[in-house]
């Protein structure tokens, strides 16, 4: 009886008891990015513990490196661009999303003006070096389909890996790369200081979909289709503190959002990050749902670049589920 009593005092603790692993770790490709704010609320405002979770969040160069380390099993779930569970099926090795964090990929292609004052069109990239957080990364994948849809191919253009902060900077100012997709706040900060022409813009919602042909799914968090089977307690308390992080962000303005971040996210410059973060919001999952039509618009990004991807027969039903976010609506928690 006593025991009942103890439970009913401390949800928390007879939640924890419920989750097959309540001590977890998430790999995401920059942390510091507005395409995985979400991530960074959830942790910061502790709703993974309120979930019974205890969540250690380990931070990679691009999301390509994240994969990396899910595969080879030193973190257990990927924070990670969307179309990644789509190419890891082709590959065999099976990953499922549950829970939305970017209705737009968010990235940005653009130019540095003092490389290519004359550029034109798309087709001024053949012989460039343009920078992506990390090769294969969802950066790499956005500026391959519009390189593609320019009749440029990937081999004619050198990609560079930048990382997703101040080294990305950096080598836009000092003219080490000649053209940069990335996200915000990187993109804002170039933009402001005079370092960035922008060619494509996916931070708008409709931009992204004409590029794509469709809705583009982006950030996620999403593991190996075994894990997800093995674990469901675990993967409902994750998504259910994404799905509130979702919900606040749609409700908070951006001096909410800079007292929770930790400082070195502002990259020294609390209005430009005001500035990256409004023209992120929007972009940004309102309630974490996956969009249906989301696995066929990124098959195709992909199929656009790779030929054997193209001529695969993938199950695409397969790579994403909204069971979990369904029931963490039905929760109607806050």
């Amino acid at each position: 009886m006593a025991s009942a009593l103890a439970s009913a005092a401390l949800p928390g603790i007879a939640l924890a008891q419920s989750i097959e692993k309540p001590k977890l770790t998430i790999a995401v490709g920059g942390k510091n990015l507005f395409y995985y704010l979400p991530l960074t609320i959830a942790e910061q405002l502790g709703y993974f513990k309120d979930e019974g979770l205890d969540v250690t969040v380990v931070d990679f160069a691009g999301g390509s490196k994240a994969l990396q380390a899910v595969v080879g099993g030193s973190a257990d779930v990927v924070s990670g661009a969307f179309e990644h569970t789509v190419n890891m099926q082709f590959k065999g090795q099976p990953m499922r999303a549950f829970v939305l964090q970017g209705l737009a990929p968010q990235v940005v292609l653009g130019i540095n003006p003092k490389t290519m004052p004359h550029y034109k069109s798309i087709a001024d990239l053949r012989g460039k070096k343009i920078g992506v957080t990390a090769p294969g990364s969802s950066t790499n994948v956005m500026v391959n389909y519009v390189l593609a849809k320019a009749g440029v191919k990937p081999s004619e253009v050198s990609f560079v890996g930048v990382g997703a902060s101040s080294g990305a900077v950096a080598a836009m100012r000092s003219g080490q790369i000649d053209a940069i997709s990335n996200l915000d706040p990187v993109i804002t900060l170039l933009q402001r200081s005079g370092d960035l022409k922008i060619v494509s813009d996916t931070r708008i919602v409709s931009e992204a979909e004409a590029v794509f042909g469709g809705p583009m799914p982006a950030a996620c968090l999403y593991a190996p289709v075994p894990f997800v089977e093995a674990h469901p307690a675990t993967i409902q308390a994750l998504t259910n503190a994404m799905v509130r992080a979702d919900r606040w962000i749609q409700a908070a303005g951006p001096g909410d959002v800079i007292k929770v971040v930790p400082e070195n996210y502002l990259l020294g410059d609390r209005a430009i990050y005001i500035d990256g973060f409004l023209a992120a919001q929007k972009a940004l999952s309102p309630d974490g749902m996956i969009p249906p039509a989301g696995a066929r618009t990124a098959f195709r990004a992909l199929a656009s670049v790779d030929p054997k991807i193209a001529a695969a027969k993938l199950d695409l039903d397969a790579v994403y589920t909204n069971e979990f976010v369904k029931k963490a609506h039905a929760r109607k928690r806050g």
